[in-house]
């Protein structure tokens, strides 16, 4: 090839990802500017909103009082399970806050970083001002941006207090010696600098501001949703720019592989119909009798925080997310099915023999024929809206993976049967199971099940 032709060729390569760049930030800009003209995230509330400084009820933020005149670090620590940290910070089998999490995107894959306080691999260095700035303005010490995997438009709404109670907590942990793994996203997600456009567009770095029309229970309620528990970066779903799209708000959303089910206020496809109780339950130990138990993420979530905190945060919290209005799931059906029946000659999915093979080698002892379980309501499928979804996501995924979780569930253990069934075994289960024991069945193969597992955060 001539030299002549080898310049043509790399002119062509530059105009073609100088286009796909040029394309990138047409749709941050355009999504950015759909997002400003939306509601903030408790922007479904129209009370007034007043900083803290002259807010006159019981400061929403913080630890709960019990806790208020307990030293830094142990503050700290209760703020850092409120926020989920380890849950992200933490690869699997690996050390605390060492990061090395693998989350795989369509364009490549992002790794949560060590922020345990080694000088080297981790944040030992961050001043409280860095800190800050990486917390909640997502921009690392040494001034690169972070990809908004990380929840910093969400934890913009901390105080100054809380952020730096938490740094005071994870400077207190054992310094783990971890390089960061270098992500893998391809042009043009991989320049970190578009992330200051991004964040430009998308994170106000606003503090958290209490709706003076609404109770100090719903104030803290909201404080912990939207600035600690950062519950709308897996139940809201998002626009093209990754970015939350808050006219939806808590309407569900697909996350890592797994379904984060819809938590506003409809009936039939999120948490209206649900009791105080049934919702409190669910929060402080991931079940809830006749409505199913929480996996994957979610169980992470109950196990290492949600379990952990004060039962008037959790009331709190369910205060503020029952308040949220009602959006409707469209891919969701809107009706539970009843229990199936008890025999196993008959009920839905009688068709499908590799699935009810599978079903009845590995599920029946435990679930039962009628899909409520001989050993605990906690294993029940009648009811669990993973079941009732026709495109069995989670279904899958609590096969592939098991239930590894204990919150509220000591003694019973799901085993994961990756490895010990194929893929199109897997899907014919799911959808044995979503016929049987569902509003509709499901109809995955197993490039579906190759599909979800290359999805799934790792």
């Amino acid at each position: 090839m001539s030299a002549r032709s080898t310049a043509v060729m790399q002119r062509g390569r530059m105009r073609k990802r100088i286009l796909a760049l040029l394309i990138v930030i047409a749709l941050v800009v355009i999504a950015g500017l759909w997002v400003l003209g939306g509601p903030g995230p408790t922007g479904f509330s129209k009370g007034p909103r007043v900083a803290l400084a002259q807010y006159s009820g019981k400061d929403p933020t913080g630890v709960p009082a019990g806790l208020a005149g307990e030293p830094v670090v142990r503050r700290g620590e209760y703020l850092a399970k409120a926020a989920d940290c380890v849950v992200c910070h933490t690869a699997h089998g690996g050390r605390p806050f060492a990061g090395g999490l693998a989350f795989p995107l369509a364009l490549g894959t992002i790794y949560s970083t060590n922020i345990t306080p080694d000088s080297a691999t981790g944040i030992g260095a961050y001043t409280d001002a860095q800190f800050l700035d990486a917390v909640r303005r997502g921009v690392r010490r040494d001034g690169a941006r972070l990809y908004p995997a990380m929840p910093y438009p969400s934890y913009a709404y901390m105080s100054d207090a809380d952020v730096l109670a938490i740094k005071a907590y994870l400077f207190a942990l054992q310094p783990t010696t971890a390089p960061n793994p270098p992500s893998t996203l391809r042009f043009p997600f991989n320049q970190r600098f578009l992330m200051a456009m991004w964040s430009g567009l998308f994170n106000a770095n606003e503090r958290f501001r209490p709706d003076t029309s609404r109770s100090p229970e719903w104030n803290r309620g909201a404080y912990l949703a939207e600035a600690l528990e950062h519950c709308g970066d897996c139940h809201t779903p998002r626009n093209l720019a990754f970015a939350l799209d808050e006219r939806r708000k808590f309407g569900g959303a697909l996350t890592g592989g797994w379904r984060a089910y819809n938590i506003s206020a409809d009936r039939g496809t999120g948490i209206g119909a649900w009791s105080d109780d049934e919702l409190i339950g669910y929060l402080s130990v991931g079940h809830a009798a006749g409505r199913g138990s929480a996996s994957g993420p979610m169980g992470e979530v109950v196990d290492a925080s949600l379990s952990q905190l004060d039962p008037a945060d959790i009331r709190a919290l369910a205060v503020y997310v029952r308040s949220v209005p009602g959006v409707s799931s469209a891919e969701l059906p809107a009706t539970i099915a009843a229990a199936a029946t008890f025999s196993h000659r008959d009920g839905g999915g009688a068709a499908n023999a590799t699935g009810k093979q599978v079903f009845e080698g590995a599920c029946a002892a435990c679930h039962g024929w009628s899909g409520i379980s001989p050993l605990s309501s906690v294993a029940d499928l009648t009811g669990a809206r993973a079941v009732n979804d026709p495109h069995a996501t989670n279904v899958v995924q609590i096969v592939l993976a098991g239930e590894e979780h204990s919150a509220g569930r000591v003694g019973l253990h799901m085993p994961g049967f990756d490895g010990s069934y194929s893929d199109n075994e897997v899907a014919a289960v799911a959808n044995y199971v979503t016929a049987r024991f569902g509003s509709k069945a499901s109809s995955l193969d197993a490039s579906d099940v190759e599909l979800l597992k290359a999805q799934t955060v790792r």
